[in-house]
């Protein structure tokens, strides 16, 4: 039976009028980048916030190295290994670096702050990562990008067993994202399991492992990113195949309700030689038209104006 760093299973959490979450599954193997994808809406981020603490869930449980959890907050979280690199940065812009990376656990010497110890740590880390960026710095002179890769050092220093990223490629450029895949694959080869968010499917089959697919709420499969199509994959996110995206039309034109032949405006300048059906069930769309035409041939019609 393979041994995982993290399992949540049977999750299911409701909001008044919606059940965002019903029966849900997620299972983490160590040395893994597992993906977690889903059109917008399935429950991606309730998941995740239900590990975190920040919801409450209604049903299931989740387990970390084999022992039952139920963090009660992200702090929580936090410091029994469990981090997440999100999407929106909320980081002290007028702190340093080094205070973001440690903020709420400075290492003390006495009852003062150890700012020499605090330095050397932040950049020994940086130096483990690859990462240039003075750990003194102002996070407000950082560039988004180096915001980003900060907050995944300080998912690093907690030496987390789970690291949950959340769309990390969004504000990257393409050499910032190869240096990102150099450290998941740090973070992989030390042991971490990575919950990979993301819509882009290159990058899914460029680094994931595995890859979890939740619709609706509700999980639809994990499995073994080794084999499986990019069309597969689309097909379980959306529940039907692409050649079926678009619905064949089955509809035939309506009869004629109203027939516009020649309508020219007494008073000019104004519209000229216009013609159209409209049908029964339609909506007609008018363009090509500037300004105030449109207008003019609606109330044409109905003798607003000659």
């Amino acid at each position: 039976m393979d041994k995982y760093l993290l399992e949540m299973t049977g999750i299911s959490k409701s909001f008044p009028g919606v059940k965002a979450l019903d029966n849900v599954n997620l299972k983490i193997r160590p040395h893994t980048v597992h993906a977690l994808m889903g059109e917008n809406g399935a429950g991606k981020s309730t998941l995740m916030k239900c590990l975190f603490g920040i919801y409450s869930k209604d049903e299931g449980k989740i387990f970390l190295d084999g022992k039952e959890v139920n963090f009660i907050s992200a702090k929580d979280a936090l410091e029994n290994g469990v981090s997440m690199v999100h999407q929106e940065l909320n980081q002290v812009l007028q702190r340093t670096v080094m205070d973001n990376v440690w903020l709420g656990r400075y290492p003390l010497k006495g009852v003062f702050v150890d700012h020499k110890k605090m330095y050397e740590d932040t950049k020994k880390i940086f130096q483990e990562l690859d990462i240039d960026i003075d750990p003194k710095a102002k996070v407000s002179t950082l560039s988004v990008s180096q915001m980003q890769m900060v907050e995944i050092a300080k998912a690093f220093s907690y030496n987390s067993k789970v690291i949950v990223m959340d769309e990390p490629t969004s504000s990257l450029t393409e050499k910032e994202v190869a240096h990102l895949f150099k450290i998941i694959k740090k973070l992989t080869d030390r042991g971490c399991g990575v919950v990979y968010i993301s819509h882009k499917m290159e990058e899914i089959k460029g680094i994931c492992d595995d890859i979890t697919i939740l619709r609706d709420g509700q999980w639809v499969a994990t499995t073994s990113l080794d084999g499986i199509t990019t069309d597969q994959i689309i097909g379980m996110m959306v529940g039907r195949e692409l050649t079926q995206r678009f619905p064949e039309k089955t509809n035939k034109p309506q009869e004629v309700i109203m027939e516009v032949e020649n309508l020219t405006a007494k008073n000019q300048p104004s519209i000229q030689n216009v013609t159209f059906d409209l049908r029964k069930g339609e909506i007609l769309g008018v363009a090509g038209l500037v300004g105030s035409k449109r207008t003019d041939i609606v109330e044409t019609i109905f003798g607003i104006r000659e």
